[in-house]
């Protein structure tokens, strides 16, 4: 029984986790993961270039369909009982959610790994598409390898 939503509208995350857990209260274990949209670009604040805003572009009815796809895929490695996945669209700023993902299993430890496996494989094969805007001006978000790498461990 797994929810996907893309959304343009705010989501609260503390909201969404609580209506998760009530609704799978025999689940031994619940993983969740929230991405915020941070306020700089680079490997760290202190070096990277001050972020204002971000724009999020989908491509509609594919993104959706993605998501659901590693939702089963996921649900085909894991014994789970339930997921959650909410993403964003639009325009954001720094601090607001962009990303929810929930996993329930009667172990903890399917549900850590289908957690970070939805999490790394939505970074690098969903339909979406990050423009930041800068002092500098706004450019697209390229993928980064790091996250190709972290990926590329789920591969059977």
């Amino acid at each position: 029984m797994a929810t996907i939503r893309v959304q343009r509208e705010a989501f609260d995350p503390g909201a969404e986790i609580n209506g998760f857990c009530t609704r799978n209260p025999t689940s031994g274990g619940i993983a969740t993961f929230i991405g915020q949209m941070r306020d700089f670009r680079g490997e760290s604040r202190n070096d990277g270039e001050v972020v204002t805003a971000m724009t999020l572009e989908h491509y509609p009815g594919m993104a959706e369909s993605q998501l659901a796809e590693l939702v089963k895929e996921a649900s085909g490695r894991w014994p789970l009982d339930d997921a959650l996945v909410i993403h964003r669209i639009g325009s954001l700023v720094p601090g607001e959610a962009i990303v929810l993902a929930a996993v329930a299993a009667t172990h903890r430890g399917d549900a850590f790994a289908a957690c970070a496996f939805l999490m790394d494989w939505l970074k690098t094969r969903a339909p979406f598409w990050k423009k930041e805007a800068t002092e500098t001006g706004a450019c697209w978000v390229e993928a980064r390898e790091a996250d190709e790498d972290q990926a590329a461990k789920w591969k059977r």
